[in-house]
């Protein structure tokens, strides 16, 4: 295991507490599940929506106190109520469109000024069952988060969890990536258990140097097969967490911001570095970067449609977002014309 570099914790830094860059650094992308020319993202200054597909962008920050949002997720069953993480602020939640934003912290009071929502999830085919990675723990709510429930017993070691996957064919299985490694639970978050096994080496975690998972995803055709993206690489896990092997050797950059896996084709996935983005059709073996078109290959945020899985968008560090329709072989600007005005 290679020891972080003063390099890996400021781009930790920038990843998750997004503090760097201007207004075209793009944190996060949200797709609607349904409408494939609706659009959200997150800046380091707001929340923006497209309904054209790029062409026009909206500002749909308005109740928000705290714009600083790195986090979006999107009803499967009801995309008008949007949850958004934040740096420092808990959760909000929007019930029609992202047109307005209520503040959501019961249960959350500790999750404010220092800390951090890194990711929220919804439980497969519900509206109410969210989970919330944070600095300080997962949280889980029962009520589309209203109110929230701290979840970390059996976590030890860890300083942050940053992602959270959840098994789609069986849903009360999570996988939990922090700055100590993989924590699994089979029982809803009630318990977990460190899975670490050729994922982080003992010595790393005596000596708190974090391993830093940037994000972790469960295979939709195999849910033993889980993917791990890291501040140090690719892992991959074929028993649901048992052992890890390191995958993705030929890799440009292994300093991961993105992970996506296909949700129509089997074994392809696509990660995102400061090199671009790179697409493999293999589960991992082989990979090609598929970088003709972008201007900016530092890439921060990575999206693929649901209703077509050759549509991308990539976000990034200082140059805006990017599309794709052709899983990646070209990309085009996305223009960030907001209110008339070019951003």
């Amino acid at each position: 295991m290679k020891k972080l570099t003063v390099c890996a914790f400021w781009f930790l830094s920038c990843v998750f507490l997004s503090g760097c860059g201007p207004s075209e650094t793009i944190v996060e992308i949200a797709l609607h599940p349904t409408k494939a020319n609706m659009i959200y993202m997150a800046t380091n200054d707001y929340i923006y929506k497209t309904r054209d597909g790029g062409m026009h962008w909206e500002n749909m920050s308005a109740g928000m106190t705290h714009s600083r949002v790195i986090a979006l997720a999107i009803d499967p069953l009801f995309p008008a109520n949007i949850i958004a993480g934040t740096k420092g602020d808990a959760v909000y939640k929007s019930y029609d469109g992202g047109q307005r934003w209520v503040s959501q912290r019961t249960g959350l009071h500790q999750v404010t000024i220092s800390s951090v929502v890194h990711q929220v999830v919804f439980s497969p085919g519900s509206s109410s069952h969210v989970f919330a990675a944070t600095s300080l723990g997962v949280f889980e709510s029962n009520d589309g988060g209203k109110t929230w429930g701290k979840r970390i017993e059996g976590m030890k070691e860890v300083l942050m969890v940053i992602s959270l996957a959840i098994d789609p064919w069986q849903p009360q299985t999570l996988y939990a990536g922090t700055s100590g490694g993989v924590y699994k639970s089979v029982d809803g978050a009630e318990t977990w258990k460190e899975i670490n096994a050729g994922l982080v080496e003992e010595d790393v975690l005596k000596s708190s140097r974090a391993f830093g998972v940037t994000r972790i995803k469960v295979d939709p055709f195999n849910p033993d097969n889980v993917y791990t993206a890291s501040l140090v690489g690719l892992y991959q896990t074929r028993n649901g967490g048992e052992s890890w092997v390191r995958i993705g050797e030929s890799l440009p950059d292994h300093m991961l911001s993105e992970l996506l896996l296909d949700p129509q084709q089997v074994g392809v996935l696509y990660v995102g570095h400061r090199e671009g983005v790179s697409r493999s059709e293999d589960g991992g073996i082989t990979w090609e970067t598929r970088n003709h078109g972008l201007t900016n290959v530092n890439i921060r945020a990575l999206a693929i449609s649901a209703i077509d899985s050759r549509i991308l968008y990539a976000g990034t560090n200082g140059k805006g977002i990017f599309y794709s329709n052709d899983s990646g072989l070209s990309w085009k600007t996305v223009p960030l014309t907001v209110g008339g005005s070019v951003s």
